[in-house]
């Protein structure tokens, strides 16, 4: 005959109960950590911004992309609000549609094609200053890159058009300001593509290195746990 079998001393729902309690008193460190979400960056602006004659992945949002991904720290997307030809009036049109991505920051790098076309700096400044106040509305930390009219328009036009730029983010001590989007590559024919205004892949990489700190500083008034919250 086999010995008869003895029931724990708690039966099943005592083991149940036992099992639940090592489970608990396991090290905190064995549990699963949850990935960080990411700041969602928003880059607004025109062919710059979108790439424009440029390979797949060597416009500017893959390329500053990248060069977050691989600086560490904080996770970031950059989400690509780029459309090529957009003047400040076509980025002020289609903010709200570029908002309901919920960004957590916002790059505006508008402006190139009002000067190019010869548009009244003051509608410039109108629209920019529209867009910016539109963000800081949303708490939507902003930084502004400035941009130069081509200097066949003249000095005057020059003067006026530089100070459309300035003049926004004097007005706005929290705006993060970058003054001039083509630092360094514009007028190098070695850094731009056969028209001798928009970037080469080379060129783009030079902007990215260039602006990178204004954009390290604009992440850092995204703060810490709200990044992917609700915006109003």
């Amino acid at each position: 005959m086999q010995p008869a079998q003895h029931a724990p001393p708690y039966g099943r729902r005592g083991l149940l109960v036992k099992v639940g309690l090592s489970i608990a008193l396991l090290p905190a460190g064995r549990a699963k950590a949850q990935p960080a979400v990411p700041v969602r960056l928003m880059a607004l602006g025109d062919s710059l911004t979108a790439g424009y004659g440029l390979p797949p992945g060597q416009g500017f949002v893959p390329q500053l992309q990248r060069a977050l991904d691989a600086r560490g720290g904080r996770p970031v997307r950059v989400l690509d609000a780029g459309v090529s030809g957009d003047t400040t009036a076509g980025g002020l049109a289609r903010l709200d549609w570029a908002l309901a991505d919920k960004p957590d920051c916002a790059l505006i790098e508008l402006g190139g094609n009002d000067g190019l076309r010869g548009l009244p700096p003051a509608r410039s400044y109108a629209n920019l200053g529209a867009i910016l106040d539109r963000l800081a509305a949303r708490n939507i930390p902003a930084l502004l890159a400035g941009m130069l009219a081509p200097p066949n328009l003249g000095a005057d036009y020059g003067r006026e058009f530089a100070e459309v730029f300035h003049r926004l983010a004097r007005e706005r001590p929290a705006l993060v300001f970058y003054p001039f989007f083509l630092e360094g590559v514009a007028g190098e024919a070695a850094l731009n593509q056969a028209d001798r205004i928009h970037p080469n892949a080379q060129g783009v990489a030079d902007i990215v290195r260039r602006i990178l700190p204004a954009v390290e500083a604009l992440l850092a008034k995204v703060p810490q746990g709200t990044q992917g919250g609700p915006r109003g």
